[in-house]
């Protein structure tokens, strides 16, 4: 799955613009987190087509980052996020943002960030999220 990040103004309306031009744009979000700080807005998307994501959104004037993320499940029991930053840690792999995205038969799904990517992928298979 992709990550998008866009920061913008802090203002009344920010979200429902940005959220219009997605659907319109037929472009599904899979979750999002907003977050507003010191005048600022940062809003992370969860799509799965983050290049027309990006697209659609900087033609509309937003400056939008974009980066890979790992979906990965755990069961939803004490100690698993200890467990996996663990690992993550023991590699020296660097947590970027984490993301709790869901809950579904006893297992969480989150959402990883990472500084090497393509280390922690095969460090984490076992957990990774099929993508259809």
């Amino acid at each position: 799955m992709e990550q998008i990040t866009i920061v913008v103004e802090d203002r009344v309306g920010a979200l429902a613009d940005i959220s219009y031009i997605l659907g319109k744009a037929k472009i599904n979000i899979e979750s999002l987190s907003a977050v507003s700080l010191s005048g600022k807005a940062v809003l992370v998307f969860f799509v799965k087509d983050a290049k027309r994501a990006k697209e659609v959104l900087s033609a509309n004037d937003y400056r939008v980052l974009e980066s890979e993320v790992l979906v990965i499940k755990l069961e939803d029991k004490p100690g698993q996020l200890s467990h996996i930053s663990s690992l993550l840690a023991k590699e020296k792999i660097n947590v970027l943002s984490m993301y709790f995205i869901a809950k579904e038969k006893g297992r969480s799904i989150l959402a990883l960030r990472v500084d090497k990517t393509a280390k922690a992928k095969k460090l984490l298979e076992p957990y990774l999220e099929l993508e259809e």
